[in-house]
């Protein structure tokens, strides 16, 4: 009994394995994206200067059916390896800006017209930007 109660608890983090595990997750949210080639992949740190979310992620689709597909894949890799679901998603129906949130990070997958006219990146500039490199071939 006595090993017991002065074992570390597994369900604890520290903050630095919180933050790796959201930065896991954005960088699990991104490659997804990626390989339903998604354009434009930007991770943003937004935790430093927002009380939102921990990362933005924001991809571009070129069509709605793309924008769907994306979300679509996002939703079932996170599942798959980080056992994970968004706490709400929005914007299915129309999917010109579809908004997935899990908590920590949140997805912003958007048709050029959306990503050019709210400019999230601008918006969110003294965020800093994490390197994601596309694996998909440059054409």
């Amino acid at each position: 009994m006595k090993d017991q109660l002065t074992m570390q608890s597994t369900l604890l983090t520290t903050p630095s394995q919180y933050q790796n595990t959201s930065q896991e997750l954005a960088m699990t949210i991104a490659q997804s994206a990626d390989d339903r080639k998604g354009d434009n992949i930007v991770i943003l740190r937004v935790g430093e200067v927002s009380y939102l979310a921990d990362y933005f992620v924001i991809v571009t689709g070129f069509s709605r059916i793309q924008v769907r597909a994306i979300q679509t894949w996002i939703e079932q890799e996170v599942e798959k390896f980080c056992q994970r679901l968004p706490i709400r998603t929005s914007g299915k129906a129309d999917s010109s800006w579809i908004l997935q949130d899990y908590g920590d990070v949140m997805v912003h997958i958007m048709l050029p017209q959306e990503r050019e006219l709210y400019n999230l990146e601008a918006f969110w500039g003294h965020a800093e930007k994490l390197e994601f490199h596309s694996q998909q071939p440059q054409s």
